[in-house]
């Protein structure tokens, strides 16, 4: 049995990049990859903004390997997986039992909807081969196999929350003596079926977010897919490429408050963040950096902040919400949040929390709006809070000397 699990690797791609050191190099220089929408057909087109990734479908496909028929989910979901996968420079991959633990929500719907325009326009029209991919399970298979990870592989599916509970997964089965290397993380596309869904709930934003912000009018949407390889500690002391940290601890709670809102208490919220800290063994002082779940909703925020207060009061550690960079991204969410938390503790870094104006009168602290790197960061805290009251918590931590 594997008493620390170690992140060995990372791969990301969002809107503001289309590997992690794109993303990294937006992220300190404060570049949001939120705009206009350009490739994804929707009457909203000029009404919200969104974080779409830079590339059409072709440019993607070309730079996945992926044929053009495969959903924009699978794509975005094998970039960043064979990024984390090559990275971690794991050189006897294939003798190692190995699993894929991918999270998303949309499976291959944005193939299913072009499908769907043509057949209504006329029955006998559409192309069969754009939904027989349509599920979510599918688009963890497809990228499994170009990974060569057929010893575990499995999809997670919990909204929000769905990519931090595949890590939390696959370092179980790391931890139990399952598997050797588990990449796990999770992937989304952007559908005409999210945005309209999200506007139904009148929680979209048609100006640029400003999460934990007095002002706060609500979301943007975002897509994108971030990956972390997570090894053993004896497939780790064989690796001649650098660990980036340790996974010191998680926790997934449910407070089965609403489907769609958080408990305004932060009932669920609170309980992932004590659950994580329990298992590292931590204290709230200990945390340098949170990674706030940070929507701009006014229920999320409200909900999240009030927990914090709850667990850290009188001290806060510094805290700000990535998506203020790379929009919501859904079931991709926790994934590339886990990325970038994971080289904030290696290389200690802070960063900033777009388009900050006023603090939210109710909490006695507000998130950092500059990139910093600070010393002695050794315990990062990243949040996500999914529907249905599905809330998990990912506690990264440095390697020691």
């Amino acid at each position: 049995m594997s008493k620390t699990v170690f992140v060995a690797g990372a791969g990301v791609i969002s809107g503001i990049g289309n590997n992690t050191a794109e993303c990294l190099n937006a992220l300190q220089n404060s570049r949001a990859g939120i705009g206009k929408i350009k490739y994804l057909a929707t009457a909203h087109k000029d009404i919200f903004p969104v974080a779409e990734v830079k590339l059409s479908n072709d440019e993607l496909a070309k730079l996945s390997g992926f044929g053009p028929d495969i959903s924009r989910t699978a794509m975005l979901s094998l970039v960043a997986a064979r990024e984390a996968k090559n990275s971690a420079g794991i050189e006897n991959f294939a003798s190692l039992r190995t699993g894929f633990i991918s999270a998303n929500t949309v499976g291959g719907m944005d193939k299913t909807e072009d499908f769907f325009a043509q057949f209504m326009a006329r029955s006998t029209k559409g192309k069969l081969r754009n939904v027989v991919n349509h599920e979510c399970g599918k688009v963890t298979e497809l990228v499994a196999d170009e990974l060569g990870i057929r010893n575990y592989v499995s999809t997670v599916s919990t909204a929000c929350s769905s990519s931090a509970n595949a890590i939390m997964y696959g370092a179980r089965l790391i931890k139990n003596n399952i598997l050797d290397v588990v990449i796990a993380g999770g992937t989304d596309a952007l559908t005409r079926f999210t945005l309209n869904g999200f506007n139904t709930l009148m929680i979209l934003d048609n100006q640029y977010c400003q999460p934990f912000d007095a002002n706060r009018r609500g979301l943007n949407l975002g897509e994108g897919a971030g990956y972390i390889t997570l090894v053993s500690e004896r497939v780790a002391a064989g690796l001649k490429t650098e660990l980036l940290c340790t996974l010191s601890g998680y926790c997934n709670a449910n407070d089965a408050y609403h489907q769609t809102a958080s408990s305004p208490d932060g009932t669920g919220s609170f309980m992932a963040m004590e659950g994580a800290l329990k298992m590292g063994g931590l204290k709230p002082s200990d945390i340098g950096y949170i990674n706030l779940h940070g929507t701009g909703t006014q229920n999320n925020d409200n909900s999240e902040g009030t927990a914090i207060k709850r667990l850290f009061e009188p001290h806060y550690p510094k805290m700000s919400s990535t998506k203020s960079f790379t929009g919501h991204t859904l079931g991709a969410s926790a994934g590339i949040e886990a990325v970038f938390s994971a080289l904030s503790v290696q290389q200690g870094l802070i960063y900033p929390n777009l388009r900050f104006e006023t603090k939210i009168e109710e909490l006695p602290f507000a998130p950092e709006t500059n990139f910093t790197k600070q010393a002695g960061l050794n315990h990062v805290l990243s949040n996500s809070f999914g529907f249905g009251g599905n809330c998990s918590s990912l506690l990264f931590s440095k390697l020691q000397a």
